[in-house]
């Protein structure tokens, strides 16, 4: 295998957790500037910094490229004969025992060597070729070899690149000391270094950039210190010698699984750092450190390939291609911690390749390589950001400020880079983005400013020798005068526009601001503004606060007294000016009291800093003007105002208007609120009226109205309150409730209000308190479940009370559907109580932290939708429905509810649809079963976006018809799963970036939309004439198209007669209507409908020729002579038939009535049975799994298989209080291994000795391969010697695993030879059996957390469905069951009943235990002790012969129940077994279980007695003749016992959730727990296909599928046995035939021809057959799509897996028996070794032989052998 990325991954997998704080913007911040495009996939590229060419190498080409990647020189390098299996040192000219054939050429290695003009190119042919290649024209060879004229050649030298496809390779031109050129060649990994600046760090340090990958392609960038790396090395070095013990560091060894070199302690050996570095004090291998070096990962993703990086201005940039057509681009900070990130979506949708280099020439361009092109990437698009702020923000190191240019650029890119200050990059800040300041920053319209103040901030480069100007952006620029300064900031004045230039104020503002920039040599540099002002628009806009407005301005504005006017300037005016806003002349705000309207009033109000005796005017406004008379002198009185209102109140604003100057006031800062009320308005009651008061309105309650008080001569009393109405109508007991009361004289004030229900008081709540009209009242608490009325007390004197009463009643949670919903939300679930409709506020809570959003609610349920989960983990979480703001009171009102994994959406198909709309796409994927609604909305059309509906066909499958388009395009779908945007099936990766930036907030598809398809007849046929009577076969000819329709799309449609599609391909299909085509109309249309497409092309023609006309007149002539005589003949023969035919009608209505009646019961059966079913396989105990090594033991030496089982396994009993119980088995592989007191001395170390052998594959090979040759080695002695194989190996899978793959390999190549399609399909070798035992023990993990609970599940099932009807105790056979062979073929009825059991000496009370009234004594015993004992495994159950049944009547006498006694009766000629309903026990009857005193068992099982001597339900014979159904058949109806088959449909019914559950766990992968064996192997077959050339996917679909599923599944699917330590019956075995069988079909290539004659087991499941085969073929295609394993990951998984389960097993009893085998075959094991070379020359025969002599005690044989 080549060397893979993975194996150093191992220094960031435990830091993935690790999260950073970044800023993401999806500005691409990359942009492409040239491409190449290569037909062939691309394998290196190097760029030459000279002369600016590129070289790429693809498959089979090399290429020369120009700078802007045009083609210069192309040269061809392959296909080539060549075979892999040739051996180095290979030339091409050089010959080969194997045979060549043309082989594709990648290229390895593509180096330059500047100094020589040389390119060295290495490809994969000739054991990895190398040639010297001139770099001005790469089509000619710059160093001819072997040189002319040579006589010798080594051509090794030239052999040094890998030559294997998916090899890496990496080389090195470097100069020696002495000048020569050397190349270095070895394995490389995506890393870059990289010299970079770190915070506090004075010199630069250099830095490891690396990128990782896990298996399931999370990937991860991170960074090391080269100093650490260094040191770790130094240190692990160190430890070697010093500390070999610490376990830091190993010796690695070239030997496979041999004994190597081992760190060895040196005392008190000093090793210089020289020494450390060069490893001159070491051994010649190479060292492993086993403590990783650690690193969190800087970034992580998915799929990251390459990286490269660059220090820009002291700034680290980091650049990262992906697997999935993406480039991203991160900047970091000295801390080595993300700023930001950008990407690029790369146009060919292809993975980047490892190697990325920046181009030696111009380091802003990035050239990096995909499968088919090569790109050159401009690093930064800078021209993007058009502010100095935006560019320096963005954070790219690349990008900065150009400020004589005024725009964001590269440096290099500023023509003025050479001025100091003038290009401003990401180090210097935002902060030095130039500024400027204008003084002054405010200038008044009437001032005679002439010049302005300019400073510049910022970095500004000197402006001496520049044209620099002001701009006012009015077309008006004026000539700047510098001031030159010493310092960064420059001092510079501009003349100011003319003021016949200022731009216009607007009439509702009182300033404008005027934009200014300043431009150097014509450029914009910087920018600002000032301000123009109008002081007298301020006192003009702010009438009533004109004096305040003007003296309260950001720029200087005085108030002239005289003119009652704002001024901009003093110099002009020889009035009183106000500077300061308190000196203004102003209303002093006061509080008027209310006022009925239309009365008479005086209003004084107080005035600051105002004239005594200036004319004023009351303005109430709408010309409500009133004289205002000074009463001193602050103080003015509005005399007489009447003010009137139709509202119920209405506030007037009171302002003093000066009366010579009628458009100006005195300031108001407050105004003055004069309130008037209308007592006749808006109280309809007595308690309104007075409620007024309270509000300062005087009104009173007389003459049944309201009426101010002064108009009322006396007061009367207010009515008892009414109560209308009140709601809620009930509360919780809690209370809490808000009461709302609606009613009439509810109360004047809150104060005087008191509320009670019953006894309880109800606390008001004032702010919600309308007077009179309505309250709002807290309920208090009450003690117990009670209703009242309400009643509402006013002044503790009058009461009201409600016609309706309020419960208090206790809410109650009785269920929630569903209990479980995807994490994303939007679950709609509904739950469904008692009182849920009590209180005003009602919150389903959850986990009390979120709401559950109420839809709909009434008395007895709630439907709400679920929240999006925020925990992340996945326990079941409280949902409680609270009311009244109160926490969750009690658990009567909460239920669990789970947040399962969001469902997956893993592809759509197809991926185009027809404008007309309407086609069928299917969404696959997982978890639909948790989507309740699902709406799929495509985006992207004109017409604007569009919603589908769709359907939830299958928890893996959804189907949505797409909608129409008006044109051609490519659209976005989006899935939308219960009204929640489907985001993906798992969040992206922390720091990761969205894939394209129209994928923010959700996960989309595409899909392009296409022409409608176009149908036409034949031959363009417009009408066609058809003769009714005669078939109509139609060819409809289908239009050039791209949408692949499938034939079930189409529809074709003669008038409303469907034609049947029989024949279709690429290009027409045919269409036949068989029966008689007639209508009414002459013509029929022949349409063509596709989804919404519907399109007529042709019509038919119905009609006939005169002759036919007249044949058909003779013909009906003729037909109606014979009816004629054929009526004659009936009539005479009619009577005699006539009384047959009602005899026989009679008995076939007998018969059908009971063929209709046991067909009903079989529906209500497989409707009822799911239900029942499931209630009652809720047991309490856990899945009673074996052991591993008990699983191990009983799947290598099955019992029913093998004798050596046989031999080693006794089942040992003991005795202890519920009786004789057998123990776990225990197998003697399983126990310590002691040698017997008849061993030899030696056979200790002699079996060590052979260990060591059997750990050389070269032996193990030779052995196995010598012991399969032998004619008397049987297929029993091959798998018994594979099982002891295993065992002995166990420890070292890895080391088993590569012995099996060779094994493996020879039998492939002995297969391909003959049938390669038989290969694994029987056991009949060693190495299949070693792979059956190394799936077992792979596969034991998966087997047990996976597919363990639905196949106990299924055989729970089993069991208690076959128990449900009668079971005859002699034949097995059964009213339910799977298998035809085994089914009761009666209508013997098996009504239940319970009886009650107690256990003598066992502590639980006695049992309710439901058995069939046909049931033997036996049958009870064994539902008996299955109730008492359901929670121990099986194998510590008491048998059925060792316990007493005793019945207890009611008269006080009791009876032992036996199977047979001397009340058993006798029918035909045989004893009947004794039944409940022989011995006529009742419901619920009574009965003692006891534990026999001695094991005396007399009758022995009931399955093994003689059928010939008993009976219990039915005959031996289903052939029974009538002569022998005796008395008992008498009374029963005569049927056809084939009727009683659709009882398996039945059956299968019922078991069918259970089977697809079971399949579906098989035949799925978990994203969890990956099956790595199975894709490891799996990949390991395809490979030897493709090695052999092998490319018919039938025979690969046949290897997968004997090596796994008829290999593993279905050995454990019959024998469940080798699982669960359970019971299996012989009726349970038939069942498990039938589904094994099932599977077996499901797992063939060929489709099953089954007929009326076909066996039922194959028929039952015919129709699931297809879409099981649709199961396992997605389920291998998902197994190929699994990211591939590599050699360590698999070492890695198999060495856990023997960790696990390390001294579980007696390796030296198999090496033992092994041994055996091997004593036994001695001679002809010495000869295969010595026959085989290399066992030869390390001497493996003379070991073996010792072995021999060890454990013979021959020690003269060994001794005269050494």
């Amino acid at each position: 295998m080549p060397p893979s990325e993975n194996t150093i991954l191992f220094l960031c997998v435990l830091f993935f957790g690790t999260r950073w704080t970044i800023h993401q913007r999806f500005v691409s911040a990359l942009q492409i500037q040239q491409t190449f495009t290569s037909p062939n996939l691309t394998n290196n590229f190097v760029v030459d910094e000279v002369s600016k060419k590129v070289y790429l190498a693809s498959v089979n080409t090399i290429y020369q490229l120009n700078a802007t990647l045009h083609v210069e020189v192309e040269k061809r390098t392959g296909p080539v004969e060549d075979n892999l299996l040739c051996h180095a040192p290979q030339l091409p000219q050089a010959p080969c025992e194997h045979q060549k054939a043309l082989t594709d050429n990648f290229n390895k290695l593509l180096q330059l060597d500047r100094a020589q003009g040389v390119l060295v190119v290495c490809g994969s042919v000739y054991q990895g070729f190398c040639e010297l290649r001139k770099m001005e024209n790469v089509s000619q060879i710059a160093v001819e070899f072997p040189p002319q004229g040579a006589k010798t050649v080594f051509p090794s030298m030239l052999n040094i690149a890998a030559n294997h496809p998916n090899a890496s390779t990496v080389g090195l031109i470097f100069r020696s000391h002495g000048g020569n050129t050397r190349l270095l060649v070895g394995a490389t990994y995506t890393v870059y270094p990289a010299e970079i600046f770190v915070a506090d760090a004075l010199e630069p340090e250099h830095f490891l950039f690396g990128v990782f990958a896990k298996s399931n392609k999370n990937s991860a960038l991170c960074v090391y210190k080269f100093s650490d790396i260094e040191e770790v090395i130094r240190q692990g070095r160190k430890n070697c010698s010093n500390s070999p013990s610490s376990g830091d560091v190993q010796v690695l060894d070239s030997v496979i699984q041999g004994s190597g070199a081992v760190c060895i302690q040196k005392g008190n050996l000093v090793l210089q750092p020289e020494q450390l570095d060069c490893g001159a004090a070491h051994l010649q291998h190479p060292l492993a450190l086993r403590k990783p070096l650690k690193a969190a990962p800087l970034f992580e993703s998915v799929g990251l390939s390459s990286v490269a990086v660059e220090n820009v201005h002291n700034h680290t940039v980091v650049f990262m291609g992906t697997s999935n057509a993406r480039l991203y681009k991160l900047n970091l900070l000295r801390n080595l911690t993300l700023t930001n990130q950008r990407s690029l979506k790369l146009p060919s949708g292809e993975s980047v390749h490892h190697i990325m280099t920046f181009d030696p020439n111009d380091r802003n361009y990035l050239y990096l390589m995909t499968s088919n092109h090569l790109l050159r990437v401009k690093v930064s698009k800078c021209d993007q950001y058009t502010s100095c702020t935006e560019c320096l923000g963005a954070s790219d190191a690349y990008c900065g400020w150009c400020t004589l240019e005024s725009r964001c650029s590269i440096q290099k890119d500023c023509a003025t880079q050479a001025l100091a200050r003038s290009w401003i990059g990401l180090g210097e800040g935002v902060h030095q983005c130039p500024a400027m300041t204008i003084t002054p920053p405010e200038i008044s319209v009437i001032s005679d400013i002439t010049n302005v103040g300019i400073l510049i901030n910022g970095s500004v480069p000197d402006l001496h020798g520049s044209r620099v100007e002001c701009d006012y952006g009015l077309g008006v620029s004026t000539a700047a005068t510098v001031h030159f300064d010493s310092g960064p900031s420059q001092i510079q004045t501009c003349p100011l526009l003319p003021r016949e230039k200022y731009p216009r104020i607007p009439g509702n503002r009182d300033h404008i601001t005027v934009p200014m920039a300043i431009k150097v040599n014509g450029m914009s540099v910087v920018s600002g503004n000032f301000t123009i002002y109008d002081c007298e628009k301020t006192g003009v806009i702010h009438p009533k606060t004109a004096c305040r407005s003007c003296l309260s301005t950001r720029w200087r504005c005085y108030w002239n007294l005289e003119r009652n006017g704002c001024v901009s300037s003093r110099e002009d005016s020889k009035d009183d000016l106000l500077e300061s806003s308190e000196s203004c002349p102003s209303l002093v705000a006061s509080e008027v009291p209310p006022s009925p309207s239309g009365m008479s009033q005086d209003i004084t109000v107080s005035l600051n800093n105002t004239e005594e005796g200036t004319a004023l005017t009351c303005d109430f406004g709408n010309e409500q003007l009133y004289e205002a008379r000074w009463l001193g002198r602050s103080e003015v009185q509005c005399s007489s105002v009447m003010l009137t209102t139709t509202e119920r109140s209405q506030v007037f604003h009171l302002n003093l208007r000066l009366n010579d100057q009628p458009d100006k006031y005195i300031d108001s800062p407050l105004p003055v609120a004069v309130e008037v009320y209308n007592c006749g308005v808006g109280s309809a009651d007595c308690s309104q009226c007075w409620g007024r008061e309270d509000q300062g309105q005087l009104c009173a309650w007389c003459e049944n109205s309201c009426r101010p008080r002064d108009d009322c001569q006396s007061r009367s009393q207010c009515p008892n309150p009414e109560i209308h109405k009140i709601w809620p109508l009930s509360g919780p007991l809690e209370g809490g409730t808000r009461l709302t009361i609606q009613g009439r004289n509810l109360g004047s004030r809150a104060s005087d209000v008191g509320v009670a229900i019953g006894t309880v008081p109800c606390r008001l709540l004032e702010d919600q308190y309308d007077v009179s009209v309505q309250l709002v009242c807290e309920t208090g608490e009450s003690q117990a479940k009670m209703s009242e009325v309400v009643s509402v007390t006013v002044a503790h004197n009058a009461m009201g009370r409600s016609q309706e009463v309020y419960s208090y009643l206790v809410p109650r949670v009785i269920s929630m559907e569903p209990r479980n919903g995807s994490r994303a939300g939007g679950t709609t679930v509904t739950i469904r109580g008692e009182h849920l409709e009590v209180g005003s506020q009602v919150r389903v809570s959850v986990n009390g932290t979120q709401d559950c959003a109420i839809l709909r609610r009434h008395s007895d349920v709630i439907v709400c939708k679920m929240p999006a989960v925020v925990q992340s983990r996945a326990d079941p979480i409280s949902v409680c429905v609270e009311f009244e703001d109160l926490q969750c009171q009690s658990s009567r009102l909460s239920v669990l509810y789970t947040y399962e994994k969001d469902p997956s959406i893993s592809t759509i198909h197809p991926k185009n649809s027809y404008l007309s709309g309407g086609r069928t796409i299917t969404v696959t994927g997982q978890g639909f079963d948790l989507v309740q609604t699902v709406t799929m909305e495509v985006t992207g059309m004109d017409s604007g976006p569009a919603m589908s509906v769709c359907t939830v066909r299958y928890t893996t499958v959804i189907t949505c018809p797409s909608p129409p388009s008006s044109q051609s395009t490519r659209a976005t779908v989006r899935f939308f799963f219960n009204e929640i945007l489907y985001t993906g099936d798992s969040p992206a990766p922390h720091g990761a970036l969205e894939e394209d930036s129209e994928l923010q907030g959700g996960h989309v598809f595409k899909m392009d939309y296409l022409e409608d398809p176009q149908f036409f007849t034949a031959n363009n046929e417009k009408v066609i004439k058809h003769h009714p009577g005669e078939p109509l076969t139609l060819i409809i000819n289908k239009g050039p198209s791209e949408l692949d329709l499938a034939p079930e799309e189409y529809t074709v449609m003669i008038g409303s007669i469907p034609c049947d599609i029989k024949f279709n391909y690429d290009q027409l299909f045919h269409c036949t209507i068989n029966g008689t085509l007639s209508s009414n109309e002459r013509e029929l249309p022949v349409t063509v409908q596709v989804g919404n497409f519907q399109k007529t092309i042709a019509n038919v023609q119905l009609g006939g020729s005169e002759p036919a006309i007249v044949v058909s007149i003779v013909v009906c002539c003729i037909l109606l002579l014979l009816c004629t005589v054929a009526l004659v003949v009936y009539c005479t023969k009619s009577r005699r038939a006539e009384r047959y035919w009602q005899k026989t009608l009679m008995q076939m209505e007998e018969m059908e009535s009971q063929i209709r009646e046991e067909i009903r019961k079989g529906f209500a059966e497989l409707q009822t049975d799911m239900t029942d079913l499931t209630k009652e396989l809720n047991r309490s105990q856990g899945i009673p799994f074996l052991e591993y090594k008990q699983f191990v033991t009983r799947t290598f030496f099955p019992k029913m298989c093998s004798d050596y089982e046989r031999s080693l396994v006794q089942p040992i009993y003991e005795n202890d209080a519920l009786g004789p119980r057998a123990l776990p088995e225990t197998h003697p592989l399983l126990q310590d291994w002691q040698p017997s007191s008849t061993a030899k001395p030696n056979m200790e170390e002699g079996i060590a000795l052979f260990s060591t052998l059997l750990n050389n594959k070269h032996f193990l090979i030779t052995f196995v391969h010598a012991l399969e040759q032998q004619k008397d080695f049987a297929v029993r002695d091959r798998c018994s010697l594979a099982s002891l194989l295993t065992i002995a190996l166990h420890g070292k899978l890895e080391y088993y695993t590569s012995i099996m793959k060779d094994l493996l390999v020879d039998l492939i190549d002995a297969s391909a030879s003959k049938n390669p399609k038989l290969m694994l399909r029987r056991t009949e070798s060693v190495v299949e059996k070693m792979l059956t035992n190394w799936m077992s023990i792979c596969m034991y993990s998966y087997l047990k957390e996976t597919v363990g609970e639905p196949f106990f599940l299924l055989l729970c099932a089993i069991k208690q469905q076959i128990n449900k009807g009668s079971i005859d105790a002699i034949t097995g056979k059964a009213r339910y069951t799977l298998n035809e062979e085994w089914l009761l073929r009666e209508n013997i009825e098996a009504k239940p009943q319970n009886i009650n059991v107690s256990f003598q000496g066992c502590g639980t009370d006695s049992l309710m235990v439901r058995v069939m009234h046909t049931d033997t004594i036996s049958q009870v015993k064994e539902k008996t002790l299955e109730a008492f004992y359901k929670n121990l495994p099986f194998s510590q159950w008491p048998r059925a012969e060792d316990v007493d049944l005793e019945w207890f009547a009611y008269g006080g006498s009791s009876q032992i129940l036996l199977d047979l006694d001397n009340s058993s009766v006798m029918e035909d000629g045989r004893k009947k077994l004794n039944t409940v309903f022989h011995y006529k026990i009742p419901e619920g009857a009574s009965l003692a279980m006891s534990l026999k005193d001695k094991r005396e068992n007399i009758l022995g099982r009931v399955k093994d007695l003689d059928t010939e001597k008993y009976v219990h339900l039915v005959l031996p014979h289903d052939e029974l003749n009538d002569n022998k159904r005796s008395h008992r058949q008498s009374h029963r109806k005569k049927v056809l016992p084939e009727i009683y088959l659709t009882r398996l449909l039945s059956t299968k019914g019922t078991l069918q959730k259970f089977l697809d559950d079971l399949f579906q766990a098989i035949l799925s992968i978990p994203p969890e727990r990956p099956p790595l064996a199975i894709k490891y192997f799996f990949d390991f077959l395809e490979e030897q296909a493709e090695k052999r050339g092998i490319t018919d996917p039938d025979t690969l679909h046949i290897w997968k599928t004997n090596s796994l599923p008829l290999r593993f599944w279905v050995n454990i699917l019959k024998n469940p046995q080798f699982v669960f330590d359970i019971e299996k019956t012989d009726h349970m075995d038939a069942c498990l035939s039938v589904i094994a069988q099932a599977f077996i079909d499901a797992c063939s290539i060929s489709d099953l021809q089954l007929g009326k004659d076909s066996p039922t087991n194959k028929l039952l499941y015919a129709k699931e057959i297809p879409e099981y085969k649709k199961r396992v073929q997605c389920y291998y295609r998902q197994i190929q799509e699994m990211a591939p394993l590599s050699e360590q990951e698999m070492n890695a998984h198999l060495a856990e897996e023997s960790r696990k389960y390390r001294n579980e097993f007696n390796t030296n009893l198999a090496l033992t028996e092994i041994y055996q085998y091997a004593k036994k075959y001695r001679n002809q094991v010495v000869n295969a070794l010595d026959a085989n070379p290399t066992a030869r020359r390390t001497q493996l025969q003379h070991k073996f032989e010792q072995v021999i002599a060890l454990v013979e005690d021959n020690i003269y044989e060994c001794s005269s052998e050494a």
